[in-house]
């Protein structure tokens, strides 16, 4: 093939020395036009042999520089496993020798084709290197990112665990009432979040990667270095999802889930959504902008290919909650969910906001509407759920049903969260006001709460008391039920009264509830001990045998109120010692005067019990314990 570039360059000198004798020889007898032809022609020629003479030059000075690079290529390929175990120093030059490679041939591609086919064959050759040499480089920036991967760090974010609330076939169990004061189930990310950008990837390397990237895209790879990033990087983010237990669950498995294991669940996945849309992502992105932010959309590609799946796998998670059973134990961890993503909101939009992830950003807003509607058909339904919790078996002992416990500590709870239930309320038309527009006027409410939920607590108070007297119907004993209704009534007033959630009730309902319960005290009183006291009162003209008959018929008469109501419970220690009290100033009184009277007429063997006794017994009552007196009639 030289010898047709020589033989080429011989027939151009030729004809370029046929053109000087002709202009020698015909310099008289040609025109002037035919004179500026042959000039033209000489120009010509002399111009083709010194472009063929700078082509051939140009060409072996671009196979010596082919052939260095590529001998150096080849001895950092072959000297260690990875380039980048060499050094930095090693790297760079092996990216050197690469770009080398690159520019001789775009060098190649500018030059004109020519026949004797070398400048082809070494545009071939450069091309093959470069491609081995691409191949390498989408390794080493695998091997790179892997050996510099950052431990992610993170905010610690605490989360109160969402107390479990089941409901059974008779009840529903109470919150533990213990554990509700002062404790709230919503999580830090409750206030707006603050994006904090971490290192994926040690500070130090990016240059590298940056270079890496550079090369590639100048030689027009694109597509094989966004292949082994995005793949890195997928996986690295569904490894860090592995840590909060968030690997892919189909809808269906998750409403199959346990309540106690699918809340959890919940709790991990709130803590996995805030610490990847809060902090992992946008340091994703931050990373794949100063390596690829010059390239226009291919970093927002990338990102979005990167963080789709697993954006998907979480909000996936979280519509499965957001079906769920309407269920009263889920709106705690509803409401949770919601007011996450409620502060998370300006960080999914500013992270999906290009078109190619737009479909991320209308998922989650999607989801967010879908808790908040969930969360807010459990609320407005727990009256509902409170009316239809029947039972035709009266509460044994009279004590604090388990469902006032449960709507009470309800109360509770929700008191945390009324900024979250005034968003879901503020359209809310309550229902129940019986068209009183005053009665808004009337609540004793700080703007902590808005008027929406003090009037709906308001009116499931009222629907768990309708739910109260339909159980105190239940008790065979109207003493009993009077009991029922005092213990219930007191233990909403004092949890109410000394709770956050009194300002939602204000200081009249507590009045008014206040003297409920005192009536039913009351109603007690004179329903158990007036006719048992009108046994030994009106005796003044009693001969001795109706005096007997009525020490006898008193005993027998205490004795059955004491073996049934040592059996009830009041288990308010207060209310108990109250009631006890106001008992024995009645009852011992009234014993004490009678038993004063009889024995001027009848002997002691006739007195059962001493004014003693009496006190000490009167002492067992409402303990919860049945007990009996079987004190034999002494003789």
């Amino acid at each position: 093939m030289d010898d047709d570039k020589s033989a080429e360059q011989h027939v151009i000198a030729a004809a370029h020395h046929l053109v000087k004798a002709l202009q020698l020889q015909a310099r008289t007898s040609l025109s002037n036009e035919a004179r500026r032809t042959l000039a033209d022609l000489d120009s010509h020629l002399a111009a083709m042999a010194k472009a063929k003479e700078d082509e051939t030059t140009s060409l072996r000075e671009i196979e010596g520089r082919f052939k260095s690079a590529q001998a150096k290529i080849m001895t950092l390929q072959s000297n260690c496993l990875k380039v980048w175990d060499a050094g930095p120093s090693e790297l760079f030059e092996y990216l050197q020798n690469v770009e080398e490679i690159r520019t001789i041939i775009e060098s190649l591609e500018s030059m004109m084709p020519n026949k004797n086919g070398k400048q082809n064959r070494l545009a071939s050759q450069a091309h093959s290197v470069l491609q081995m040499a691409m191949v390498r480089l989408q390794e080493e920036v695998i091997y790179i990112l892997a050996q510099n991967k950052q431990c992610f760090g993170h905010a610690c974010v605490s989360f109160h665990s969402c107390e479990e609330i089941v409901v059974d076939e008779e009840s529903m169990v109470s919150i533990d009432e213990d554990s509700v004061e002062g404790i709230s189930c919503l999580d830090s990310s409750r206030a707006d979040s603050e994006v904090s950008i971490m290192d994926l990837v040690h500070p130090g390397v990016v240059p590298h990667i940056k270079s890496i990237a550079d090369l590639m895209f100048a030689s027009h790879y694109i597509q094989e270095f966004c292949q082994v990033f995005i793949r890195f990087w997928k996986d690295a983010l569904y490894e860090y999802l592995r840590l909060f237990c968030m690997q892919q669950i189909s809808i269906e498995d998750v409403l199959r889930m346990d309540w106690t294991f699918l809340n959890c669940r919940i709790k991990k996945w709130r803590q996995a959504t805030k610490n990847v849309i809060a902090f992992y992502l946008p340091s994703q992105k931050n990373l794949f902008d100063q390596l690829l932010g010059e390239f226009g959309s291919v970093s927002s590609t990338c990102f979005i290919e990167c963080s789709k799946d697993a954006m998907l796998c979480l909000l996936n998670f979280g519509q499965a909650v957001a079906i769920g059973p309407l269920q009263p134990e889920r709106l705690f961890c509803l409401l949770d969910m919601y007011e996450l993503l409620r502060g998370l909101c300006q960080d999914v939009d500013a992270l999906f906001s290009e078109d190619h992830g737009n479909f991320i950003q209308v998922e989650y807003h999607k989801l967010f509407k879908n808790l908040g509607d969930s969360a807010k058909a459990i609320f407005l339904g727990l009256g509902n759920r409170i009316a239809s919790n029947t039972s035709t078996t009266p509460f044994q002992g009279g004590g604090v049903h388990p469902l006032t416990k449960y709507v009470i500590n309800y109360f509770m709870l929700l008191s945390e969260y009324s900024d979250i239930l005034r968003f879901l309320l503020e359209d809310r038309v309550v229902e129940n006001s019986g068209g009183d527009v005053d009665a808004v006027v009337r609540l004793d409410i700080s703007s902590e709460f808005p008027c929406q939920l003090a009037l709906h607590l308001q009116s499931v108070a009222s629907t768990l008391e309708s739910n109260l007297e339909h159980r105190s119907s239940l008790y065979k004993d109207d003493s009993l039920k009077h009991i029922f209704l005092m213990n219930n009534i007191h233990y909403m007033v004092q949890k109410i009264k000394n709770s956050k959630v009194r300002t939602c009730f204000g200081d009249e309902w507590i009045k008014r509830h206040i003297v409920k319960y005192v009536q039913h005290e009351k109603s007690y009183e004179r329903i158990t001990w007036i006719p048992i006291l009108s046994l030994i009162t009106g005796y003044e003209k009693s001969g001795k045998a109706v005096l007997k008959e009525r020490c006898r018929n008193f005993s027998i008469a205490f004795e059955d109120v004491y073996k049934n109501q040592t059996g009830w419970s009041i288990p308010d220690i207060e209310l108990r010692e109250d009631l006890r009290i106001s008992t024995a100033l009645k009852v011992v009184h009234a014993y004490r005067t009678f038993v004063g009277q009889v024995k001027q007429s009848l002997s002691d063997k006739h007195i059962k019990y001493t004014e003693e006794d009496m006190e000490k017994h009167l002492l067992d009552f409402f303990q919860g314990s049945a007990k009996s007196l079987n004190h034999h009639w002494r003789r």
